[in-house]
């Protein structure tokens, strides 16, 4: 019968319809934050950020143990740094051993719903970049290869994550996302006034067993704004007249004290 010819049509688009419905059913992650420009002005005393979103097709029961994790990561603007070893040489402190990094992360920030390490294993936070141990930090210069194999990279390495905890710009929140309800989450970072201008970026993602179910990304901007904008601007578009007029403003400043409090 002619009708028989359509069979082959007919299976393979009931096949693709049932694919469809299946990939409906998977578990996704819809996140935003509170905030997607940040000006920073001469009174910025620092930003509080909320991030906040819901879990679509969620599996969880309302009677059953949290069956996902969320991890948040905030990442900065990355940046250039060079750590250096203090020694002490004939009774005097010096610069010794120093190690330049590429890659590191102005500002980082991770939150997750458990301790890291119960979320999931290390080739999983090491493949998404979670947790300070996952970060790469990539040495430069000639000796960056033999530094990395005989292991000493990591006292440096250390070092650049302890400095930017101590500065407030590298934080980690091991209970720092909830659930609130059976599918909605929260997660609240207060970002210090040093933070550094530029793109960053809100990574959110899902997890059930210790293997990442869905990815959500924000962007947040800060920048300058007010005389602070201009200042900084003029700073970096036009370094060599910022100078000259920073000594100017400096000897006008110096002047001017003294002859005000000049006794005659």
């Amino acid at each position: 019968m002619a009708w028989r010819g359509f069979l082959p049509i007919i299976f393979t688009f009931w096949f693709v319809s049932q694919s469809f419905a299946q990939e409906d059913k998977s578990e996704l992650i819809q996140s935003d934050i509170s905030s997607r420009n940040i000006a920073i002005e001469s009174n910025f005393t620092g930003e509080r950020i909320v991030i906040f979103g819901t879990i679509e097709n969620s599996q969880h029961s309302e009677f059953e143990k949290a069956l996902y994790d969320v991890v948040v990561a905030i990442r900065g603007p990355k940046d250039t740094v060079v750590i250096r070893k203090k020694s002490r040489i004939a009774g005097i402190w010096i610069n010794a051993d120093s190690y330049t990094f590429a890659n590191v992360p102005g500002y980082y920030a991770v939150l997750s719903t458990r301790p890291l390490g119960e979320v999931a294993n290390r080739t999983v936070l090491n493949a998404y970049g979670l947790g300070f141990d996952s970060l790469i930090l990539r040495p430069l210069g000639p000796n960056a290869p033999a530094t990395a194999a005989n292991g000493s990279i990591n006292i440096f390495r250390s070092a650049v994550v302890r400095i930017r905890q101590k500065d407030g710009l590298f934080s980690y929140k091991p209970e720092g996302v909830v659930f609130v309800g059976r599918n909605l989450f929260r997660a609240t970072i207060d970002m210090p006034a040093n933070v550094p201008v530029g793109q960053y970026a809100t990574d959110v993602y899902l997890l059930r067993n210790g293997e990442v179910l869905s990815h959500n990304r924000s962007q947040l901007k800060i920048h300058k704004e007010g005389f602070e904008r201009f200042v900084f601007s003029a700073a970096f578009d036009h370094p060599l007249l910022y100078g000259i007029a920073a000594v100017i403003i400096a000897i006008s400043a110096g002047l001017l004290a003294s002859v005000m409090t000049r006794r005659d």
